[in-house]
């Protein structure tokens, strides 16, 4: 039955930095559902019900990377609910095969992380703005915002990130779709904005040990960024890049001369390419 808390959606919310901005929501009272693969997933939210009292939760096992079965996971979550004020995409892995390899007959390259990382999270933010745009627009913000999507990207989406070249690639995608849908969606007070984490310690890794030589940033800078980002209406297509005690708004790279600048103006005011 749909209640009057706000309604979060949390993929990849059973483990890690998901698991982290789960816990942040449950702070202030809210409903979590939580989307995750992870065979523990059911116990671990029932955990933290016991945990969060003043929270709701429920599990929804979804793989974020299969249409049909996240496009079903949103309609018992908005039919359940009432309404999806947040969602955070933030769904993902790291572990990917090499790209470079030497081979007699080259063999065609493993694409699991894009489908995860970059496709999966392309099919929840359309899911997030079919069901936020239902939302009435709040008079009382500064613009009225309807709602509010959060991906997770990562600083390798803004820096070279030699070790994974696919890992990269999604997350520059992620950065890409982001700051691109942010002038559309702000027409219908629709923000959308982006988490660009450094190192930080989860399960997202294949060891422990990998931590060790690192500068790791905590995760309440993590949960930080995103109440920054989730409570001020005005932030919109924005990146924030996640390093040790810090949250920085990342601007886009700077037109190359004034043509270029036009030129994309031109492709905005045209609405197509």
């Amino acid at each position: 039955m749909p209640s009057d808390r706000k309604s979060i959606i949390v993929t990849g919310g059973a483990s890690g930095i998901g698991l982290g901005i789960t816990r942040l929501f449950a702070e202030q009272g809210a409903h979590v559902s939580v989307l995750d693969v992870n065979p523990q997933g059911n116990d671990i939210v029932k955990a933290l019900a016991a945990e969060y009292p003043d929270a709701g939760f429920s599990f929804h096992k979804a793989d974020i990377s299969n249409w049909d079965e996240l496009a079903s996971v949103f309609q018992q979550v908005h039919a359940q609910q009432g309404r999806i004020d947040v969602v955070m995409a933030n769904a993902g892995i790291s572990k990917e095969p090499r790209l470079i390899v030497d081979e007699d007959t080259p063999s065609k390259p493993a694409l699991h992380t894009l489908d995860v990382n970059l496709t999966g999270t392309i099919y929840t933010v359309k899911l997030a703005i079919h069901y936020i745009r239902k939302n009435a627009a709040v008079n009382g913000a500064t613009p009225a915002s309807r709602g509010s999507i959060v991906c997770t990207a990562s600083n390798a989406g803004l820096y070279p990130f030699a070790v994974a070249p696919l890992y990269a690639a999604s997350k520059f995608g992620v950065v890409g779709l982001v700051r691109s849908l942010a002038r559309q969606l702000e027409r219908e007070a629709i923000q959308i904005n982006a988490l660009a984490p450094a190192v930080l310690e989860t399960n997202i890794a294949p060891s422990k040990d990998l931590f060790k030589p690192m500068i790791v940033t905590p995760m309440s800078t993590l949960t930080r960024g995103v109440q920054q980002l989730v409570s001020n209406p005005a932030l919109t297509g924005q990146i924030a890049e996640i390093h040790g005690q810090s949250v920085t708004l990342r601007e886009p790279p700077s037109y190359a001369d004034e043509d270029t600048g036009k030129n994309i103006e031109t492709f905005w005011s045209l609405g197509y390419a």
